[in-house]
């Protein structure tokens, strides 16, 4: 029982209404970031992980891995289906590839959750240098 539990699940990224009030604060902004960088999860996902609400998971899919801070969904039930907010957070785990339209599959993206509550959270700044490199 050593091994950390994952569970399989399917990604959706989409608006919140948090998101569009703390946009107003500044995309820098520490409530603009608290409103990003989170993983809406099941309470059965939850119990299924054996973590609570606000441990920080790791969301990994082909594309990348990233660490967020999980919320309880209110919404639902939708066991195995997470969300997280449009927002850097989301872009590294979702597909870059825009296949001609100017936007990427945000939708339907398989995925694996992880808790890692010894793991940070990555501030902006810290993200973009870790996808990006220092300029």
């Amino acid at each position: 029982m050593g091994d950390k539990l994952k569970l399989k699940v399917t990604l959706v990224t989409g608006r919140t209404i948090e998101q569009g009030v703390t946009k107003e604060y500044g995309k820098f902004s520490k409530e603009y970031m608290e409103s990003v960088s989170v993983c809406y999860m099941d309470p059965e996902d939850l119990e299924k992980l054996g973590i609570k609400e606000k441990t920080n998971v790791s969301v990994s899919t082909d594309y990348g891995s990233v660490v967020v801070k999980v919320v309880k969904s209110l919404r639902g039930p939708h066991p195995s289906v997470i969300f997280v907010p449009y927002g850097p957070w989301a872009n590294v785990v979702v597909d870059p590839e825009t296949h001609g339209i100017g936007m990427p599959s945000l939708k339907g993206i398989p995925a694996e959750v992880e808790p890692v509550p010894d793991k940070p959270v990555l501030s902006l700044e810290e993200l973009l240098r870790e996808q990006f490199g220092e300029e």
